[in-house]
């Protein structure tokens, strides 16, 4: 996504995070129970809303315009 590097570090670390859920229910060693359309959204969601509250990210988007 696009925002500040402390963001796009923490949405990076999210996607890895359920990545590797998601690889362990492919392997069969944990089940979640969820799609991954599910999670998508619901990360895509929470990465919004913190770029959204993060003074950094807003101030690149001012910078932009």
């Amino acid at each position: 996504m696009f925002g500040c590097m402390k963001c796009s570090k923490i949405s990076g670390v999210l996607f890895l995070v359920f990545g590797i859920v998601f690889l362990l229910e492919d392997l069969g060693l944990w089940t979640l129970g969820l799609s991954w359309y599910t999670i998508f959204f619901a990360l895509i969601g929470i990465i919004s809303i913190g770029n959204s509250m993060c003074k950094d990210c807003q101030a690149m988007m001012k910078g932009k315009k």
